[in-house]
């Protein structure tokens, strides 16, 4: 068979036009938390290759679960809230998130329990809060609670644009707003901590106690942490949501969008190491295998970079991670309640809030502990008549990495948790066992180098917020993700945290906007993690 040599110019001449191929900037993404689920689902879609290793079986960090008779129980975050994070997330990856995850609202935010049996229910109405405080605590609360509201709400719309939304917030920005809106600085009380200006806005001890546990969301002390941080309270006060299927549906929604565009995923890899070249990250180590790469996504405590964790060039990357946030003592289990009067989210206060602070400034275990009980499987006003899901939170101070707890430290928290609960009336059936607690030296244990704290670096200071690094590390090409970086810790700003990191390395590697082609002229290589070719250095300069 012949071919014309008419044909074989014309072909060569037409080729001269087709677009130029090359491998898409190939990004690891090193933990599958929520921030980094978040980054890679968006960096995929934005036309990288992206591959995500996990050290864990599944997908979520400390959005965990763990077994039950009842089914698989929560023993992480609870709590969704700022919707329109996740909205966002999946609208701007090409698809709604309706057709991943299922969210519905939960009327009442929370019941707040008191041993003197009062109780108070808050919603994210307004005007119903403040009737519901009436009626519990007499109009001069009511009228103290208005005017806390309205200030939070204006801190809360201050602050949002250039905090939460900004990739690397700019301390000169945020003083010359403030300067120019002198009620900010009133309202920010920049000389009282969190627990003291709440006694100067309340008249209520028990309203003072309530608001104040706002400060533990982000792994701060109310008598510690800023009293900028009340504007938490409005955040959580737009509505919360339950996942249907618990919370870890939302990392497996996120996971699963991302493996459908193109995403790869590593269970069970521990990264030991990243590799430089020039100062540049250009590879991660696991073991016997390694990934060349563009630029490196680390979900994972900032602490463990500066601690060396992932190889000594690394821990210039970011600085000291100093101090650190609270703990957590977790029960996780199913029973039968001895109430029948729980909501989905339920908190039972102890006597002040000194009895719980106090010892946790000085690294001990409260004795009379505030508890959050989360029960999983009252959403939506339902009534279980079998076992049901139930998740304990009392806080805790940060653990000494060298040293492992007595095993009567589990007895006694057992037995703190669960006569405090007793005191209100509250027992289980049957008695959830030790081994249903996650202590801080486990999470220590699960995130390397976190000292089990929960959020990263302690929010106590009026300047916490600009000490946590951004999502550009001190290393070209290692990038940032997670509750340890800005803005912080919370399942929505670790998401906001993964649009910041996927924003920084879209344009870093001067990515396309939109998912990569299903298919390129001259096809795609599987070939093996070690022994795929280098990238290119230009594409991530």
């Amino acid at each position: 068979m012949t071919t014309d040599v008419s044909t074989k110019v014309y072909s060569y001449e037409y080729s001269l036009f087709l677009p130029m191929t090359r491998p898409a900037p190939h990004v690891a993404v090193i933990g599958a938390g929520i921030g980094g689920l978040a980054a890679a689902l968006r960096l995929v879609h934005a036309g990288a290759r992206v591959t995500v290793l996990e050290r864990a079986s599944t997908p979520g960090g400390k959005m965990r679960t763990l077994p039950s008779v009842a089914g698989p129980v929560d023993a992480g975050p609870t709590v969704l809230t700022m919707r329109h994070v996740f909205e966002d997330l999946f609208r701007e990856t090409g698809s709604p998130l309706e057709d991943h995850l299922a969210l519905e609202s939960e009327h009442v935010l929370a019941r707040h329990f008191w041993a003197d049996g009062t109780q108070l229910d808050l919603t994210r109405d307004s005007a119903e809060n403040a009737a519901a405080i009436d009626a519990t605590f007499g109009a001069a609360s009511a009228d103290d609670f208005r005017r806390f509201d309205a200030q939070a709400q204006m801190l809360f719309d201050a602050f949002d644009l250039p905090m939460m939304q900004s990739r690397s917030p700019s301390r000169l920005a945020l003083t010359l707003q403030v300067l120019r809106r002198p009620s900010l600085l009133r309202g920010m009380r920049p000389h009282q901590n969190m627990l003291g200006a709440l006694r100067a806005q309340f008249r209520e001890p028990r309203l003072v106690q309530l608001f104040a546990r706002y400060a533990t969301y982000v792994g701060g002390r109310p008598d510690a942490a800023p009293a900028l941080l009340s504007l938490i309270w409005r955040a959580e006060a737009q509505g919360v949501w339950h996942v249907r299927g618990g919370m870890h549906a939302l990392a497996r929604a996120i996971a699963d969008r991302a493996e459908a565009l193109g995403a790869t995923f590593h269970y069970d890899t521990h990264v030991d190491h990243i590799a430089f070249d020039g100062g540049h990250a250009c590879a991660v180590h696991a073991g016997a295998q390694n990934w060349p790469v563009d630029a490196v996504l680390f979900n994972g405590d900032p602490r463990a970079l500066n601690e060396g964790h992932l190889g000594a060039p690394a821990t210039a990357s970011v600085p000291a991670q100093e101090p650190r946030s609270l703990s957590a003592y977790v029960h996780s289990f199913a029973a039968r309640p001895a109430r029948d009067d729980l909501r989905g989210h339920n908190v039972f206060f102890g006597d002040t809030p000194e009895t719980e602070f106090t010892p946790l400034a000085r690294g001990e275990m409260p004795r009379d502990p505030t508890l959050y009980v989360c029960a999983q499987d009252r959403f939506g006003g339902n009534l279980p008549t079998g076992p049901e899901r139930f998740e304990i939170i009392m806080n805790a101070p940060p653990t000494d990495p060298d040293t492992l707890p007595a095993q009567e430290d589990t007895q006694t928290c057992q037995t703190v948790v669960f006569n405090q609960l007793a005191r209100f009336g509250l027992a289980f059936d049957p008695v959830p066992p030790p081994q249903t607690l996650t202590m801080p030296h486990h999470f220590a244990g699960l995130f390397p180098a976190s000292m089990g704290s929960l959020y990263g670096r302690s929010p106590h200071g009026m300047m916490a917020a600009f000490q946590r690094p951004t999502v550009r590390s001190k290393m070209k090409g290692l990038y940032l993700v997670g509750g340890g970086v800005h803005p912080g810790a919370g399942v929505p700003m670790a998401t906001l945290c993964g649009a910041h990191a996927a924003e920084a390395i879209t344009t870093d590697l001067a990515l396309t906007s939109g998912p990569p082609q299903a298919a390129m002229r001259g096809g795609t290589s599987t070939g093996s993690a070690t022994t795929a070719p280098a990238p290119s250095r230009s594409s991530a300069s």
